[in-house]
């Protein structure tokens, strides 16, 4: 009786070791997915960044990217994306140290709105908002903001002649299919994006975690950094 007490102990323990494993395997590809997902996003964030910023059309931005405090950029977000969400509409935050001139590491966000007054239709655009306060920088260290509530913003000026001055906590530029799309982004959310941001850093964190106290850091954002930090001199 002992015996067979014992005998079923083990085969418990055992089966239950053998789950684990197999919950353990499952669970791998999917982290490694979104840590590879996350780093696309970061490369593509670099792309978008430098096609903006080698724009004559975006000249503003480029004259005045040492004034802002950080930069969310969107590689690509659809009118789909805008509505429900989802990875059309996932890009990151990059923030600047005011005093080294070093951009922090990348935290993810969405950005989402039902409502965006002129639509795209279904056409991928690449949104670049610039956080041009404190105020606009901690609104989004908060779980998530809504632009033009919790937080001024403004469609930034596009053109040659583009000189004029903007007073707004966020201003947005956006380009759909290589041309200027003037959008107003009010009323959208920006929310973290926790499970990337998880996945890019290997252990749950915040942006706060990630931009104020430097916790953690990852090898593979350091182009993008270096990019920015070269165009804001």
């Amino acid at each position: 009786m002992i015996w067979i007490r014992r005998k079923s102990l083990l085969l418990s323990i055992f089966m239950t070791a053998v789950f684990s494993i197999s919950i353990a395997a499952m669970a791998s590809p999917v982290c490694a997915s979104d840590a590879t997902d996350a780093q696309g996003l970061v490369d593509k964030a670099r792309v978008t960044f430098n096609e903006m910023v080698n724009d004559n059309l975006y000249a503003w931005l480029r004259d005045h990217l040492k004034d802002a405090r950080g930069l969310l950029i969107y590689p690509q977000v659809i009118k789909g994306g805008f509505i429900v969400g989802g990875s059309g509409g996932t890009g990151v935050l990059i923030v600047r140290d005011d005093k080294s001139g070093d951009w922090s590491q990348p935290a993810f966000y969405t950005i989402g709105s039902v409502t965006l007054g002129l639509q795209i239709g279904g056409e991928a655009s690449q949104v670049v908002v610039m956080a041009m306060s404190q105020k606009a920088i901690d609104s989004l260290l908060a779980s998530s903001v809504k632009l033009g509530g919790d937080a001024s913003v403004a469609i930034g000026p596009v053109g040659g002649g583009a000189k004029e001055n903007i007073t707004a906590d966020f201003i947005s530029f956006v380009k759909s299919k290589g041309l200027y799309v003037g959008i107003n982004l009010e009323g959208s959310v920006v929310t973290v994006r926790d499970g990337l941001n998880t996945a890019y850093y290997g252990r749950v964190i915040t942006p706060v975690d990630i931009i104020i106290k430097k916790e953690v850091d990852n090898e593979g954002s350091k182009d993008l950094r270096e990019t920015l930090k070269k165009a804001a001199r």
